[in-house]
């Protein structure tokens, strides 16, 4: 999972966590008159204000820095980061940049499920053509091909780069309604 978090919420709590911290140990005289220049670049590690390992940057794109926590990859302002010695630091624990990434995911998802319309294209995981949504009852979604039409839960949609997307082709789904359509008869 990818998610893109608020850059005045993770700048703000950088600041927050680490202004304390940083300038704890440090006598007022020895404080830096500027921040010092941060270097975010892909494979450094990521700590929290506090040394705890939070992850590493696995891309950087622009003024935007992917966090890979293991669990979840979240992208970062690059703004949102100091420098340390040892590495970057963010100003949220692994576990609270998991929380938040999780809860934006999840408000993603439900904002994507909620824009779903008939005659929207649905899509396979590559790109290719299944069908078109036929309608929506509740939480299932009528998903019409050109020789079958499937209800499918609409929890079981993606949001793709082209709009809804499912973990079948069309040929797939065509398959599985004929399994399950009982004879005529």
């Amino acid at each position: 999972m990818n998610v893109t978090l608020r850059a005045a919420f993770l700048a703000t709590t950088l600041l927050m966590a680490t202004s304390g911290v940083a300038y704890a140990q440090t006598p007022a005289s020895s404080q830096p008159a500027a921040a010092a220049t941060v270097n975010v670049t892909q494979g450094a590690a990521v700590m929290d204000a506090k040394g705890g390992a939070v992850g590493t940057i696995s891309s950087v794109n622009g003024d935007i820095a992917v966090i890979d926590t293991g669990a979840v990859k979240a992208s970062v302002p690059t703004s949102s980061f100091a420098q340390s010695d040892k590495g970057l630091l963010l100003g949220m624990t692994k576990a609270e940049l998991e929380a938040a990434a999780q809860g934006a995911s999840a408000q993603q998802k439900e904002q994507f499920l909620a824009s779903l319309a008939p005659g929207a294209a649905v899509s396979d995981a590559s790109g290719g053509a299944v069908g078109t949504i036929e309608a929506i009852e509740g939480d299932m979604v009528t998903i019409a091909t050109p020789n079958a039409k499937a209800k499918l839960p609409k929890a079981s949609l993606a949001q793709g780069p082209n709009g809804p997307v499912i973990g079948m082709t069309q040929a797939q789904l065509e398959a599985a309604v004929k399994a399950t359509t009982p004879p005529a008869g």
